[in-house]
């Protein structure tokens, strides 16, 4: 145990769920002897044994609802377990419900004592690191305003700045930084970089697989509250693409939730989409550098006449990498009717390994109007080496030298 910080044995959690609300004591006496009936056992996970070495940074990944908020609640222990045991070798900061404590109608400054006296810090030591919290933050000017007044974001940024100041051996991080912009993140994972050149050990729940990849050591994934996989955070993130693009394509569920969320004023549905590798063949998995298409089906209800057909891909937080389409290309889609697809041809790969995601939309020949819009249309993963970015491209490199004077 002297190497592992954290030892997960055969771990169970299920939540007893009311089918009918209560709210008198009436219905409570009538309802005393068959209490039995008017629950249903959730199991949020079952059966999970995992250990995390000291030093590590380890993250989970998995769909919303497959267990990793309710498995970091347990290492905190807000929740306790129904079956098996959870072993913390060192001191622990959850990073889970950033804000709690924060009180709206104080200002900044009264919140960060506030919230510095909870972590256990005494008003002296409040006053050495208040200034450190304001920069990173990034709120000078905000600092004497009640906090009711703040965004989520500022209220998220001044939170984590404040928690971060825990001088903890084990950090849980539940995608905190979902709200925060992109350069408040890109500040949150230069201090993750200085976290582990600490030797501090880091569980990690995050939707951002690029980050999960740049930071982790190892990773676990979990769905429907089992463990489905754990080890090198390249090898699980692949199994995550090869279950989500399974379940996307899965009958029952599209036929059970009416298949992809649609945004548009109608007239055209996008129905599916895939991606081409170089063979002619569909996947979920391309190569850097390898050529690849995109292609979108589609069903319109009467005849389109000038449509445009645009696609995105999404990188690494969420963020948008490139979005063609077909007017931007010069390619003229002059009717679209009944059934069909259109495809978009790359040369080359240009993007960097990792999980990207798709979507895409029908529009009017203005882009003005959305026919159809599908946000998340499909999740496909590059393999190759790792570099920095989400985008590559090969340069041609030169030299100069200034000989003599």
């Amino acid at each position: 145990m002297d190497d592992v910080a954290i030892k997960i044995d055969k771990l169970q959690k299920v939540f007893r769920l009311p089918h009918e609300k209560r709210s008198s004591v009436k219905s409570l006496f009538i309802n005393f002897y068959r209490d039995r009936r008017s629950f249903e056992r959730q199991e949020a996970l079952k059966d999970i044994s995992l250990e995390i070495n000291k030093g590590e940074f380890f993250g989970i990944i998995g769909r919303n609802g497959s267990g990793k908020s309710t498995l970091l609640k347990l290492l905190a222990e807000i929740y306790t377990p129904t079956e098996g045991t959870i072993e913390v070798n060192g001191s622990l900061t959850p990073f889970i419900e950033l804000g709690v404590g924060f009180n709206p109608e104080l200002t900044g400054r009264e919140n960060v004592y506030l919230n510095g006296a909870l972590l256990g810090f005494n008003r002296k030591d409040m006053r050495k690191i208040y200034s450190d919290i304001v920069e990173f933050a990034e709120l000078e000017k905000f600092m004497d305003q009640k906090l009711k007044n703040y965004s989520s974001g500022m209220q998220v940024r001044l939170a984590f700045s404040i928690a971060i100041r825990a001088d903890s051996d084990i950090l849980l991080i539940d995608e905190v930084l979902a709200v925060g912009d992109a350069l408040f993140q890109q500040k949150c994972y230069d201090y993750f970089e200085q976290l582990k050149k600490a030797g501090k050990t880091i569980v990690f729940i995050s939707h951002d697989m690029g980050a999960v990849e740049s930071f982790c050591d190892r990773a676990a994934l979990l769905d429907q509250g089992k463990l489905i996989t754990q080890g090198h955070p390249q090898e699980v993130i692949h199994r995550y693409g090869e279950m989500l693009a399974k379940y996307d394509e899965d009958p029952n569920r599209r036929q059970k939730k009416d298949g992809l969320k649609h945004i548009g004023a109608g007239g055209a549905l996008i129905t599916k989409g895939s991606i081409i590798n170089s063979k002619g063949e569909t996947t979920n998995r391309i190569s850097e550098g390898e050529p690849f298409a995109v292609r979108i089906y589609y069903e319109v209800e009467n005849k389109l006449e000038d449509p445009v057909i645009g696609i995105g891909i999404m990188g690494k937080q969420d963020q948008s990498i490139i979005g063609p389409n077909t007017k931007e290309s010069g390619y003229e889609l002059p009717i679209l009717e009944k059934r069909g697809y259109v495809e978009a041809h790359f040369k080359s790969n240009p993007l960097s390994t990792g999980t990207y995601r798709l979507r895409a939309s029908i529009m009017n020949t203005s882009v003005t109007v959305p026919y159809d819009f599908v946000e998340r249309l499909l999740t496909f993963t590059v393999i190759g080496k790792k570099r920095y970015g989400d985008i590559y491209v090969e340069p041609k490199w030169s030299q100069s030298t200034n000989k003599g004077k």
